[in-house]
């Protein structure tokens, strides 16, 4: 006989990251495993949460867009054992390119919801210094011969640039300022202490160089000028708008996070910093794939029965300006409103595919914690060949928490 299953309250617990780093021989985990980066993390979360038995863990999903080497071999369940959690903990690897962090919490948050997991972790590594992007990639000809996308759908890069064809108001002067805005927030949140709690240390070893310690992001450039950025040349167009300065860059790096049921946070003695409402994830024409937030945050208010207004706080990647003022100019928000990426974002900090999607989870769950005026905010992000994905969460500090639902 079935019986009816009540869905269940999902809650963001913690999340922790590496340092960003620049992908390369010179970038600073140059001779350093992925899998070893998202063990960091993982370890981590375990560390900063004590009341967390490891046995009571049901579940470890990991993305990564590229599985093959040290991102291969079932990354969620080789990351789990090499950890040190129980051998009963099961885990899994996910794919949805730079979404795949999003959806590994996505994903194990519906487990939850149903009852199938109690507690789980998920996150998403990418070393784009052994793995660049695309590497290995073994298009169907079909793609091409049945003209199903267009060549450039295959390069984000010219995909940006499409949208700015799309969209004319966005000019590269006016991308250019949005980035240098990014770098200057990014500079202000170091200084105020706003971004290191939720790092990891991580020691590194540089073949002929000796071991390091990497305590904070390589990427960022503060003190960014408009006169640096007009000075860069367009590699994806001649006289183009895009740029490496109002773009994300090639980076490396790793996400975890924690997700329980409302129940067993409170069992365990576990502090919600979010409570997820509502997710969705939208598919659009591969060829401007960075306008896939849109679609995909209508979903999600729809679900959730919000409208724009009541969200408060935006966590918005930056795979390239022109995507995030794409979104901004669709609900008519300012580019320099306050509510959209206080910390900066990826043109500052980077962006290693798979992983992001929890840096801005965990971003967000802080900004909560030093807003509790704020009820609801977003994550969102583009995603390559045409997709976008938002989730939409509750702040446990706002005095309406959880009222109405």
């Amino acid at each position: 006989m079935r019986t009816s299953t009540r869905i269940r309250d999902v809650v963001f617990i913690d999340g922790v990251r590496t340092p960003f780093g620049k992908a390369g021989e010179k970038g600073i985990y140059h001779g350093t495993r992925a899998d070893d980066l998202v063990v960091k993390a993982i370890r981590e979360l375990l560390r900063r949460n004590p009341s967390l038995p490891a046995d009571r863990v049901d579940e470890v999903a990991i993305a990564a867009t590229t599985q093959t080497g040290d991102q291969g071999l079932t990354i969620g369940r080789t990351a789990a054992l090499l950890a040190g959690l129980p051998r009963s903990v099961p885990g899994f690897a996910v794919d949805r390119m730079c979404a795949g962090a999003m959806t590994a919490v996505t994903t194990t948050a519906s487990s939850i919801g149903v009852g199938a997991y109690d507690v789980v972790i998920a996150g998403g590594v990418e070393h784009m210094g052994n793995h660049p992007m695309g590497a290995g990639a073994d298009p169907n000809p079909r793609f091409m011969s049945e003209r199903l996308v267009d060549p450039a759908a295959l390069n984000m890069g010219n995909t940006a640039e499409n949208l700015h064809d799309r969209f004319p108001a966005i000019t590269r002067e006016r991308a250019d300022a949005y980035a240098v805005a990014s770098q200057a927030k990014l500079a202000a949140a170091y200084a105020e202490g706003r971004i290191q709690p939720d790092l990891v240390p991580v020691a590194t070893r540089r073949p002929g160089e000796g071991y390091g310690l990497a305590t904070a992001d390589e990427p960022p450039r503060p003190g960014t000028t408009l006169e640096d950025l007009a000075a860069l040349r367009t590699p994806f167009r001649p006289h183009g708008r895009v740029t490496a300065g109002n773009a994300a860059g090639l980076n490396d790096g790793a996400t975890a996070c924690v997700l329980t049921s409302a129940e067993t946070a409170e069992e365990l003695g576990l502090s919600p910093k979010m409570r997820m409402v509502s997710f969705a994830f939208a598919g659009v024409e591969p060829e401007v794939m960075g306008v896939g937030p849109v679609p995909a945050t209508e979903k999600a208010l729809a679900k959730a029965g919000l409208g724009i207004d009541e969200i408060g706080l935006f966590e918005i990647n930056e795979a390239f300006a022109v995507q995030v003022l794409s979104f901004l100019d669709h609900y008519g928000i300012a580019d320099d409103d306050p509510r959209v990426n206080r910390y900066g974002g990826a043109i500052a900090v980077g962006h290693p595919l798979a992983s992001s999607g929890v840096r801005l989870m965990t971003q967000l769950a802080r900004q909560f914690a030093e807003d509790p005026g704020v009820r609801y905010g977003l994550t969102t992000m583009c995603v390559g060949l045409g997709m976008g994905g938002t989730v939409i969460w509750e702040n446990p500090h706002h005095p309406d928490y959880r009222k109405g639902e």
